[in-house]
């Protein structure tokens, strides 16, 4: 039996801790888990969902908690074969420190570094300190992390299917998982759909089920989908939120735009600090690979017609030629490479 310790906080973690999870039973490996994470992974001593936050303002009500937590799971590292950190760097590099002064031979493997090829370029001191494996998603970290691995990308393992040339009649709206990003965009899909023509589908988390009329306000003129990459491939074009879907959806090879709204402090804090061309990462990596820009994004203010002009111009062909492109850069997934790296 392996014990891992495990810190996933954000939902992304947790879908790729699932894909690694799933991955060690086909391996026929035995793996027990315990730290944070979602509570449908297993019995977790805090729910990861209780620091699903975005923004800095949201996050200062979760400090209390997350010094907690820091404390608990140092302790229980002892207990551990290895350590699994994934994503959230203001979170699991204070954890990574903190196990380290306690369990100065404890490994710890780091999944999805900090982004520091956008920002706080300090925490490289911090992680080679820190961590003893560097797993990295994106071939240009290699840039960076240059003693790291490159485990291949998680989204290459969760998505099954890619997009056909079948046209739909849909439009497919996804604005977070989040609840301060779905408030800021709602009021703008709906504006959004009485310009455009076909079935509308808005994509909503399972965990929002229940309460979708307090989190997502009049959703009357959209059907709700709550698997997003269903969404995605039932739909010729979309509007989505900065993050992960913005990824998916160019691995699927369904057209989209980004869109992004934050709170104004926020955003001027985040356009002082991030210098990149882009926010959206298959952008990213297509600026690192010389090959220009994927698809269009819009920051802050939103200009209808302009958003309307995106897919109405929108050419399926040329996005289905960079969706497989994209992929082809990325090569394959994660899943298999963590295994390997958390049972050796």
């Amino acid at each position: 039996m392996n014990k891992l310790l495990v810190s996933a906080l954000e939902p992304s973690a947790n879908l790729h801790l699932k894909e690694i999870l799933n991955e060690c039973k086909v391996k026929g490996e035995k793996c027990e888990i315990t730290g944070v994470f979602d509570k449908s992974l297993g019995n977790p001593i805090i729910d990861g969902n209780e620091f699903n936050v975005m923004g800095f303002l949201d996050v200062i009500p979760k400090i209390r908690l997350a010094k907690k937590a820091i404390e608990k799971l140092s302790d229980m590292a002892g207990e551990a074969d290895k350590v699994l950190l994934i994503d959230a760097p203001s979170f699991n590099l204070r954890l990574a420190k903190k196990i380290k002064q306690k369990h100065p031979d404890k490994e710890i493997i780091y999944y999805i570094l900090p982004k520091v090829w956008a920002w706080k370029k300090g925490r490289i001191k911090d992680v080679n300190r820190y961590v003893d494996v560097k797993a990295y998603i994106f071939p240009f970290e290699r840039e960076i992390w240059k003693d790291g691995v490159y485990v291949g990308n998680p989204l290459l393992d969760e998505i099954k299917f890619y997009r056909d040339s079948e046209k739909y009649g849909n439009i497919a709206f996804l604005p977070g998982s989040r609840k301060s990003e779905i408030k800021s965009l709602m009021p703008v899909f709906r504006e959004l759909i009485k310009h455009l023509p076909g079935g509308k589908l808005l994509a909503v988390p399972e965990i929002y089920k229940n309460n979708i009329n307090e989190i997502y306000g009049d959703v009357s003129g959209f059907e709700i989908v709550y698997d997003a990459h269903k969404a995605l491939l039932k739909s010729d074009f979309a509007y989505i939120c900065s993050g992960t879907a913005t990824l998916e959806a160019a691995i699927i090879g369904t057209p989209f735009v980004l869109m992004y709204k934050a709170r104004e402090i926020e955003y001027i804090i985040a356009k002082t600090f991030v210098k990149l061309n882009y926010v959206g990462l298959a952008n990213i990596i297509f600026e690192c690979e010389g090959l220009g820009e994927f698809h269009s994004e819009y920051l802050q203010d939103f200009d209808i017609e302009d958003l309307i002009n995106d897919f109405q111009n929108s050419d399926f062909a040329e996005f289905q030629r960079k969706s497989k492109k994209l992929r082809e850069i990325l090569k394959y997934g994660s899943a298999e490479n963590m295994v390997k790296l958390l049972i050796k």
